[in-house]
């Protein structure tokens, strides 16, 4: 098929190139030119596991392009995906949708023939009726433009990998011209066996909402029963352990940790506590309030670890490390990162803060310009009084500590991601700590 991808940040760039390796010929849209003309020489402006390789092979073959012209999109596509940001409002509750509604705005006009328009973008509940009115109105072809809520569920660092084996499709529409469409554009993945799921479109727009908070509300339980355990001298881990066991619950996203992160989860889950309220539905959001509560409660967690850590050495005046700026192994993005948050809080506190990551140091010093960075492991720990382990990025589950022991000042190991060996730690002479564990 022909595709137009309209938005090419962390959601667009991996579906065009997703797209392009499906078979289809895409051209994905962007209003920054110097984004377009590095995509089109075949560079990522972004890192997520794989997709530089894509990108590269996909412009080269010319399977794949990138305009600022959004009348080259109308005038080859016949199938055209919204995957631009909305980010969360003023308000900090609900999204803001302006850039969907912008993107329909500046394409509909163009659009003289039978297409589809399939959102990917998540949004509030019944925005795909209003879309749907606007590209019709706007639209010379009228209500022959077609209106299809596809909400994407990537996990951050495995974009590629979730776009072309994802574990389900949902497509919210309302004819059977968008459903033949959708069908057709995932032939090759719905042929895999990847099953699809046809629903009207507010229970799409609801989907990712509802996927994003239980994980939120999975992640900030199990945080909380951490807490029990450090006050218990319980060990979360031996707990995950017995509950994950459990088919009605699952071990997959109880990591006990310093919260979730990322341009997805915290907004979803404010948005759909939002919701929540909005639609009168108070016992809902009062969970799913509580859920984050307990997350924006993480960074003081840690900050006390790292202090009890520190025993009779204050926070203040002391040489801290800092492993890991993204928000999570596997991507560049630092938007609202727990790991970055704690380096700041640390800072403010008094310390010295180097921060290290294996991709993100770029992304968080435009950040976060005050801290220090650096690209080197070994050089990171020089003379530190203690590591914090911020992001578990597998670099740091595979770092030899007793090569480490001898760069630092007093070998400390906060591990925040309750990720490490901690025998092995041990053993090569450190002191670990670690959340929700004696």
């Amino acid at each position: 098929m022909r595709v137009s991808v309209i938005g090419c940040g962390h959601l667009g760039i991996p579906h065009a190139a997703a797209m392009a390796e499906l078979g289809h010929d895409v051209i994905g849209v962007d209003v920054d030119q110097a984004k377009v003309d590095r995509l089109n020489a075949g560079e990522c402006p972004i890192y997520e596991t794989g997709l530089p390789e894509l990108i590269a092979r996909h412009t080269a073959n010319g399977r794949l392009r990138f305009t600022t012209d959004i009348r080259a999109a109308a005038r080859c596509a016949e199938l055209h995906f919204i995957g631009v940001g909305t980010p969360i409002d003023a308000d900090g509750r609900s999204y803001d949708t302006s850039q969907v509604y912008g993107a329909i705005r500046q394409l509909a006009p163009h659009l003289d023939r039978p297409c589809t328009i399939v959102g990917k973008s998540t949004v509030t509940v019944g925005t795909t009726s209003q879309v749907t009115a606007l590209a019709q109105r706007l639209a010379p072809a009228g209500e022959a433009v077609d209106i299809v809520w596809n909400p994407e569920f990537l996990r951050e660092g495995h974009a590629v990998e979730d776009t072309l084996r994802p574990d389900r499709i949902i497509a919210g529409l309302t004819t059977a011209e968008g459903e033949k469409a959708i069908r057709a554009v995932y032939a090759p993945i719905l042929d895999a066996g990847v099953p699809i799921f046809i629903t009207d479109p507010q229970t799409s727009e609801l989907a990712k909402g509802a996927a994003n908070s239980f994980l939120g509300l999975k992640i900030s339980f199990i945080n909380g029963v951490a807490d029990m355990c450090e006050r218990a001298g319980g060990d979360v881990s031996k707990l995950v352990e017995i509950l994950g066991i459990d088919p009605r619950i699952g071990s997959g996203g109880m990591q006990p940790g310093i919260g979730y992160g990322g341009g997805c989860l915290p907004k979803d889950v404010r948005a759909f506590t939002a919701s929540a309220r909005q639609l009168g539905a108070g016992w809902a959001a009062t969970l799913l309030r509580a859920a984050e509560e307990i997350n924006e409660s993480r960074t003081e967690v840690a900050l006390d670890l790292t202090a009890r850590a520190l025993g009779d050495r204050p926070v203040r005046g002391a040489r801290i490390t800092v492993w890991g700026a993204a928000f999570k192994p596997g991507t560049n993005d630092v938007r609202e990162s727990p790991a970055l948050a704690l380096a700041q809080a640390l800072q403010q506190a008094g310390a010295h803060v180097t921060v290290h990551d294996p991709q993100a140091v770029r992304t968080a010093m435009q950040r976060n310009p005050e801290l220090d960075y650096t690209d080197d492991l070994v050089q990171s720990v020089d003379g530190a009084h203690a590591v914090v382990l911020g992001t578990e990025w597998p670099e740091y589950r595979q770092a030899d500590p007793g090569a480490l022991r001898d760069h630092v000042a007093e070998p400390r190991m906060v591990d925040c991601r309750t990720t490490l060996d901690a025998a092995r730690w041990h053993t090569a002479g450190w002191t670990v700590h670690q959340i929700g564990r004696p």
